[in-house]
């Protein structure tokens, strides 16, 4: 097993979750009803949460709580990660795209049955995947900004 699939491993369910995290459940709960979090869901709807959860959970909690960012705000910044590069999407996935046309809310939010996201779990997807922590958001818009 790689350090990726290592800290995306399932292993906290709700509650332990929310107390690593120093908050409520109903807390995680309404994260997940506006798209922040991803958790994984077992066949008895149990939900688990990773170590890159906690780590993105750290990062949505300092942002509100330290810089003063709403939830919206999080949601916007999180619809400006740039899938269509990540995942290569074609002009014309990108042209079909909710994802790729709005910034009101990140692309693992949207039903994807018509692009090259067609069919995978977004919790899979190295968009969710990769960008959970904080400073990786940054270096990602950071090496964007650089490179145009």
């Amino acid at each position: 097993m790689n350090d990726i699939e290592d800290i995306n491993l399932p292993l906290y369910p709700i509650s332990g979750a929310a107390k690593i995290l120093d908050i409520s459940v109903h807390t995680l709960r309404m994260y997940e009803r506006e798209g922040l979090i991803l958790p994984f869901k077992k066949e008895s709807s149990h939900r688990l949460y990773s170590r890159a959860d906690i780590e993105r959970l750290k990062c949505i909690r300092k942002a509100i709580n330290e810089s003063k960012i709403s939830i919206a705000g999080i949601k916007t910044i999180y619809s400006l990660i740039p899938c269509w590069e990540i995942a290569k999407c074609s002009k014309s996935d990108r042209e079909n795209c909710d994802a790729f046309k709005t910034h009101a809310r990140p692309c693992w939010t949207f039903k994807h049955s018509y692009n090259i996201c067609g069919g995978k779990a977004c919790r899979q997807c190295d968009v969710y995947r990769l960008y959970s922590e904080c400073g990786k958001i940054k270096d990602l818009i950071t090496s964007l900004a650089v490179s145009e």
